[in-house]
C-alpha cells in the first residue's frame, strides 16, 4: 500500500514540476518570439487553465499522500528532509492558490474582453511566482533526497 501511495505522490509531483518546466522553458518563449500579444494571451490563458486544473488535481493527491505517509511513521523519527519538503510543499500551495485567485482570474476576465494590456499585465504578475515555485519545487526534491 505505501509504494502504491508513494507513487501517486511522486506522479503528482511530477506532472507539476514538469508542467511548470514546459511551460517555462519551451512554451513561454516561443510564443514570446512567434505570436502576437492577443493570441499570445489567449494560447496561454487557455494553457494556463488546463495546466493550473491539473495542478489542483496535483495539490490534492500530494497533500493527501503526503500527510498519509507522514502518519505512517513517528514524526520524531522521520528524514529532516521530509519535513523540508512538507514546509516546501505547503508554500508552493499558498504562492500557486494566489496565482489561481489573483491574477490569473485577472488574466482569464482581461482575455475574455480582449482587454490585452490587463491581460499582459496579469501574465507578467504570473511568470516570477511560477518560477520561484519552480525553484522551491527543486529544492524540496533536492531536500528530500539528500537530507537524511
Amino acid at each position: 500500500m505505501y509504494e502504491w501511495i508513494k507513487f501517486l505522490h511522486l506522479s503528482a509531483g511530477i506532472v507539476w514540476l514538469g508542467g511548470m518546466a514546459l511551460v517555462i522553458l519551451a512554451l513561454r518563449p516561443v510564443v514570446i518570439a512567434r505570436m502576437a500579444p492577443p493570441e499570445r494571451l489567449a494560447l496561454m490563458s487557455a494553457v494556463l487553465s488546463r495546466f493550473f486544473a491539473m495542478v489542483w488535481i496535483s495539490i490534492a493527491l500530494l497533500l493527501a499522500s503526503g500527510f498519509w505517509m507522514l502518519s505512517m511513521t513517528d514524526m520524531k523519527l522521520a528524514p529532516k528532509g521530509w519535513h523540508a519538503m512538507s514546509g516546501l510543499g505547503l508554500l508552493m500551495c499558498l504562492i500557486f492558490a494566489h496565482i489561481w485567485f489573483a491574477p490569473f482570474r485577472r488574466l482569464k476576465a482581461a482575455v475574455a474582453l480582449s482587454d490585452w494590456p490587463a491581460a499582459g499585465k496579469a501574465l507578467g504578475q504570473i511568470h516570477p511566482m511560477v518560477l520561484v515555485n519552480f525553484a522551491i519545487g527543486w529544492v524540496a526534491v533536492l531536500a528530500v533526497v539528500v537530507w537524511r
